[in-house]
Protein backbone atom coordinates (compact mmCIF):
# COMPACT_ATOMS: atom_id res chain seq x y z
CA UNK A 1 0.00 0.00 0.00
CA UNK A 2 1.40 3.21 -1.04
CA UNK A 3 0.80 5.77 2.11
CA UNK A 4 2.34 9.04 0.70
CA UNK A 5 3.93 10.34 -2.27
CA UNK A 6 5.85 13.78 -2.40
CA UNK A 7 7.26 15.29 -5.87
CA UNK A 8 9.61 18.26 -6.29
CA UNK A 9 9.58 19.53 -9.54
CA UNK A 10 9.27 16.09 -10.90
CA UNK A 11 5.57 16.46 -12.61
CA UNK A 12 3.13 13.50 -13.18
CA UNK A 13 5.63 11.34 -15.32
CA UNK A 14 8.17 11.27 -12.24
CA UNK A 15 5.22 10.71 -10.16
CA UNK A 16 3.34 7.65 -12.03
CA UNK A 17 6.58 6.17 -12.40
CA UNK A 18 7.62 6.17 -8.67
CA UNK A 19 4.34 4.72 -7.54
CA UNK A 20 5.31 1.60 -10.08
CA UNK A 21 8.57 1.61 -8.51
CA UNK A 22 7.03 1.12 -4.97
CA UNK A 23 4.48 -1.74 -6.39
CA UNK A 24 7.55 -3.38 -7.90
CA UNK A 25 9.33 -3.04 -4.59
CA UNK A 26 7.17 -5.85 -3.20
CA UNK A 27 7.56 -8.16 -6.05
CA UNK A 28 10.57 -10.99 -6.01
CA UNK A 29 12.50 -12.34 -8.98
CA UNK A 30 15.05 -15.29 -9.13
CA UNK A 31 16.58 -13.20 -11.57
CA UNK A 32 17.30 -9.10 -10.17
CA UNK A 33 17.20 -6.57 -13.06
CA UNK A 34 19.26 -3.23 -12.51
CA UNK A 35 16.53 -0.60 -12.33
CA UNK A 36 15.46 1.55 -15.33
CA UNK A 37 16.39 4.28 -12.57
CA UNK A 38 19.80 4.22 -11.07
CA UNK A 39 18.99 7.41 -9.35
CA UNK A 40 16.80 5.97 -6.99
CA UNK A 41 17.04 4.46 -3.78
CA UNK A 42 15.23 3.28 -0.73
CA UNK A 43 15.69 3.01 2.96
CA UNK A 44 13.57 1.11 6.11
CA UNK A 45 12.42 3.76 8.40
CA UNK A 46 9.62 4.06 11.38
CA UNK A 47 7.25 6.23 11.20
CA UNK A 48 6.84 9.23 9.00
CA UNK A 49 8.47 11.83 10.71
CA UNK A 50 10.80 14.14 9.03
CA UNK A 51 13.68 13.08 11.40
CA UNK A 52 13.62 9.87 10.44
CA UNK A 53 13.20 10.60 6.74
CA UNK A 54 16.38 13.10 6.72
CA UNK A 55 18.11 10.13 8.06
CA UNK A 56 16.85 7.62 5.77
CA UNK A 57 17.85 10.36 2.43
CA UNK A 58 21.40 10.41 3.90
CA UNK A 59 21.76 6.67 3.42
CA UNK A 60 19.82 6.79 0.27
CA UNK A 61 22.16 9.02 -1.45
CA UNK A 62 25.23 6.67 -0.32
CA UNK A 63 23.43 3.92 -1.98
CA UNK A 64 22.40 6.15 -5.51
CA UNK A 65 26.14 7.18 -5.44
CA UNK A 66 27.34 4.23 -5.58
CA UNK A 67 25.23 2.34 -7.77
CA UNK A 68 25.34 5.36 -10.49
CA UNK A 69 28.88 4.88 -10.59
CA UNK A 70 29.67 1.40 -9.60
CA UNK A 71 32.08 2.34 -7.16
CA UNK A 72 31.76 0.36 -4.12
CA UNK A 73 34.62 2.68 -2.72
CA UNK A 74 32.08 4.72 -1.59
CA UNK A 75 31.02 3.20 0.78
CA UNK A 76 31.59 5.17 3.91
CA UNK A 77 33.26 7.38 2.36
CA UNK A 78 34.14 10.41 4.67
CA UNK A 79 33.82 12.90 1.92
CA UNK A 80 30.10 12.23 1.84
CA UNK A 81 29.32 13.61 5.22
CA UNK A 82 29.30 17.39 3.63
CA UNK A 83 26.35 16.58 1.73
CA UNK A 84 23.81 14.36 4.22
CA UNK A 85 22.49 17.49 6.33
CA UNK A 86 21.28 19.21 3.24
CA UNK A 87 20.59 15.74 1.36
CA UNK A 88 17.07 16.69 0.80
CA UNK A 89 17.68 19.55 -1.83
CA UNK A 90 18.83 16.63 -3.71
CA UNK A 91 15.52 14.80 -3.75
CA UNK A 92 12.89 15.02 -6.35
CA UNK A 93 10.56 12.69 -4.96
CA UNK A 94 9.89 10.33 -2.05
CA UNK A 95 6.81 7.80 -1.37
CA UNK A 96 6.74 5.76 1.64
CA UNK A 97 5.31 2.37 1.44
CA UNK A 98 3.57 0.56 4.37
CA UNK A 99 5.55 -2.92 5.37
CA UNK A 100 2.47 -3.77 7.49
CA UNK A 101 -0.09 -3.76 4.63
CA UNK A 102 -3.54 -5.05 5.49
CA UNK A 103 -2.43 -6.02 8.82
CA UNK A 104 -4.08 -4.11 11.62
CA UNK A 105 -2.80 -1.44 13.85
CA UNK A 106 -2.34 -3.09 17.68
CA UNK A 107 -1.89 -1.92 20.71
CA UNK A 108 -1.08 1.60 20.79
CA UNK A 109 0.72 1.60 17.07
CA UNK A 110 -0.27 4.56 15.32
CA UNK A 111 1.38 5.44 12.08
CA UNK A 112 4.11 7.32 14.01
CA UNK A 113 5.05 3.70 14.87
CA UNK A 114 4.48 1.56 11.76
CA UNK A 115 7.35 0.26 9.39
CA UNK A 116 7.51 2.13 6.14
CA UNK A 117 9.72 1.49 3.01
CA UNK A 118 10.92 5.38 2.34
CA UNK A 119 11.77 5.29 -1.76
CA UNK A 120 13.05 8.02 -3.04
CA UNK A 121 14.45 9.87 -6.20
CA UNK A 122 17.45 11.84 -6.82
CA UNK A 123 18.18 14.64 -8.99
CA UNK A 124 20.09 13.08 -11.94
CA UNK A 125 22.46 16.29 -12.39
CA UNK A 126 23.32 17.12 -8.76
CA UNK A 127 24.02 13.62 -8.60
CA UNK A 128 26.40 14.02 -11.23
CA UNK A 129 27.70 17.13 -10.08
CA UNK A 130 28.70 14.99 -6.77
CA UNK A 131 30.43 12.31 -8.66
CA UNK A 132 32.52 14.69 -10.46
CA UNK A 133 33.82 16.02 -7.48
CA UNK A 134 35.20 12.63 -6.18
CA UNK A 135 36.73 11.68 -10.18
CA UNK A 136 33.59 9.76 -11.09
CA UNK A 137 31.09 9.48 -13.59
CA UNK A 138 27.65 7.91 -13.88
CA UNK A 139 28.45 4.63 -15.08
CA UNK A 140 25.91 4.52 -18.13
CA UNK A 141 26.97 2.12 -20.79
CA UNK A 142 25.69 -1.53 -20.80
CA UNK A 143 26.06 -3.23 -17.40
CA UNK A 144 26.52 -7.12 -17.86
CA UNK A 145 24.70 -9.65 -16.30
CA UNK A 146 26.44 -11.61 -13.50
CA UNK A 147 26.14 -14.94 -13.00
CA UNK A 148 26.75 -15.52 -9.52
CA UNK A 149 28.00 -19.22 -7.89
CA UNK A 150 27.93 -19.10 -4.01
CA UNK A 151 29.14 -22.02 -1.84
CA UNK A 152 28.47 -22.12 1.23
CA UNK A 153 29.40 -24.98 3.74
CA UNK A 154 27.19 -25.83 6.51
CA UNK A 155 28.35 -28.79 8.76
CA UNK A 156 29.73 -31.63 7.08
CA UNK A 157 27.68 -30.58 4.10
CA UNK A 158 28.50 -27.77 1.24
CA UNK A 159 25.96 -26.21 -0.83
CA UNK A 160 25.53 -23.81 -3.94
CA UNK A 161 22.96 -21.05 -3.51
CA UNK A 162 21.10 -21.74 -6.92
CA UNK A 163 17.90 -20.24 -8.50
CA UNK A 164 15.42 -23.05 -7.45
CA UNK A 165 16.25 -24.76 -4.14
CA UNK A 166 13.80 -24.06 -1.66
CA UNK A 167 17.25 -24.34 0.77
CA UNK A 168 18.79 -21.70 -0.48
CA UNK A 169 15.46 -19.18 -0.60
CA UNK A 170 16.92 -16.94 2.45
CA UNK A 171 20.52 -16.62 1.05
CA UNK A 172 18.82 -16.44 -2.43
CA UNK A 173 16.53 -13.25 -1.35
CA UNK A 174 19.31 -11.27 0.34
CA UNK A 175 21.85 -11.75 -3.12
CA UNK A 176 18.57 -10.39 -5.63
CA UNK A 177 18.04 -7.73 -3.11
CA UNK A 178 22.13 -6.51 -2.75
CA UNK A 179 21.75 -6.92 -6.81
CA UNK A 180 19.10 -4.30 -6.92
CA UNK A 181 20.95 -2.32 -4.59
CA UNK A 182 23.67 -1.90 -6.37
CA UNK A 183 22.02 -1.67 -9.87
CA UNK A 184 23.07 -5.17 -10.91
CA UNK A 185 21.36 -7.70 -12.71
CA UNK A 186 22.27 -11.37 -11.61
CA UNK A 187 21.00 -14.64 -13.16
CA UNK A 188 21.85 -17.86 -10.73
CA UNK A 189 22.67 -21.74 -11.43
CA UNK A 190 19.79 -23.74 -11.46
CA UNK A 191 20.13 -27.29 -9.82
CA UNK A 192 19.65 -28.71 -13.07
CA UNK A 193 22.19 -27.06 -14.75
CA UNK A 194 24.88 -27.49 -11.82
CA UNK A 195 24.10 -31.40 -12.17
CA UNK A 196 24.52 -31.45 -16.04
CA UNK A 197 28.45 -30.51 -15.26
CA UNK A 198 28.51 -32.65 -12.00
CA UNK A 199 29.62 -29.40 -10.18
CA UNK A 200 29.01 -29.74 -6.58
CA UNK A 201 29.81 -27.32 -4.21
CA UNK A 202 33.13 -28.58 -2.90
CA UNK A 203 34.25 -28.55 -6.00
CA UNK A 204 33.50 -24.72 -6.94
CA UNK A 205 36.37 -22.96 -5.74
CA UNK A 206 38.70 -24.91 -7.67
CA UNK A 207 36.25 -25.15 -10.59
CA UNK A 208 37.99 -23.58 -13.87
CA UNK A 209 36.30 -20.52 -15.33
CA UNK A 210 36.14 -22.46 -18.81
CA UNK A 211 33.94 -25.13 -16.98
CA UNK A 212 31.86 -22.61 -15.73
CA UNK A 213 31.27 -20.58 -18.82
CA UNK A 214 28.51 -22.75 -20.19
CA UNK A 215 26.28 -22.77 -16.99
CA UNK A 216 27.14 -18.80 -17.02
CA UNK A 217 26.34 -18.27 -21.00
CA UNK A 218 23.05 -20.79 -20.54
CA UNK A 219 21.95 -18.70 -17.86
CA UNK A 220 22.29 -15.56 -19.85
CA UNK A 221 25.17 -14.25 -17.40
CA UNK A 222 28.13 -12.01 -19.09
CA UNK A 223 30.27 -12.65 -16.39
CA UNK A 224 30.94 -15.16 -13.51
CA UNK A 225 31.24 -14.34 -9.93
CA UNK A 226 32.06 -16.73 -7.58
CA UNK A 227 32.04 -16.69 -3.70
CA UNK A 228 32.61 -19.11 -0.29
CA UNK A 229 30.93 -18.40 2.64
CA UNK A 230 32.32 -19.72 5.87
CA UNK A 231 31.18 -18.90 9.50
CA UNK A 232 34.29 -17.57 11.13
CA UNK A 233 33.08 -18.09 15.32
CA UNK A 234 36.34 -16.80 16.45
CA UNK A 235 35.48 -13.29 15.37
CA UNK A 236 31.88 -13.51 14.75
CA UNK A 237 31.25 -13.41 11.45
CA UNK A 238 30.77 -14.22 7.58
CA UNK A 239 34.59 -15.01 6.38
CA UNK A 240 34.26 -14.81 2.33
CA UNK A 241 36.75 -14.56 -0.56
CA UNK A 242 35.26 -14.00 -4.35
CA UNK A 243 36.68 -14.45 -7.56
CA UNK A 244 35.90 -13.00 -10.62
CA UNK A 245 37.23 -13.11 -14.03
CA UNK A 246 37.24 -10.06 -16.09
CA UNK A 247 38.49 -8.90 -19.89
CA UNK A 248 41.31 -11.76 -19.37
CA UNK A 249 42.01 -10.80 -15.97
CA UNK A 250 41.74 -12.47 -12.57
CA UNK A 251 40.68 -10.24 -9.74
CA UNK A 252 40.01 -11.78 -6.10
CA UNK A 253 38.84 -9.77 -3.08
CA UNK A 254 38.15 -10.41 0.89
CA UNK A 255 34.75 -9.48 2.49
CA UNK A 256 33.81 -9.73 6.38
CA UNK A 257 30.48 -9.02 7.65
CA UNK A 258 28.22 -10.40 10.38
CA UNK A 259 24.74 -10.72 7.84
CA UNK A 260 24.70 -12.05 4.67
CA UNK A 261 22.90 -8.61 2.89
CA UNK A 262 25.85 -6.89 3.75
CA UNK A 263 28.06 -10.00 2.54
CA UNK A 264 25.99 -9.99 -0.80
CA UNK A 265 26.06 -5.89 -1.03
CA UNK A 266 30.01 -5.98 -0.29
CA UNK A 267 30.56 -8.75 -3.07
CA UNK A 268 28.18 -7.24 -5.80
CA UNK A 269 29.13 -3.74 -5.17
CA UNK A 270 33.21 -5.03 -5.94
CA UNK A 271 32.53 -7.29 -8.69
CA UNK A 272 30.46 -3.28 -10.25
CA UNK A 273 33.46 -1.62 -9.20
CA UNK A 274 35.70 -3.91 -11.76
CA UNK A 275 33.25 -3.99 -14.41
CA UNK A 276 32.35 -0.24 -14.67
CA UNK A 277 36.48 0.27 -14.69
CA UNK A 278 36.60 2.34 -11.33
CA UNK A 279 39.55 -0.48 -10.02
CA UNK A 280 39.79 -3.34 -8.18
CA UNK A 281 38.00 -3.85 -4.52
CA UNK A 282 39.99 -3.26 -1.34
Amino acid sequence: MLVETHTKECGLGALRTLLIAVALTCCSAVSARAADDLYRAQAAVTGQGEANRIVAFATCLEDVLIKVSGAQKLASDPRLAAYKPTTADLVTAFAYHDQMTGRPKHDEQGTRDRPFDLIVDFDKTKIGHILRTFGLKPWVSHRPVLAVFVEIPQGARNYIITADADETAVQRESLLAAAARRGMSVVLPSQAALASLSLDAAKLETTPSAKLAPIIARQGGEAGLVGRLVWDDQQPGWATQWQMDWQGRPHQWPVRAVTFDEVFRQAIGGAAQILSGNGDPE
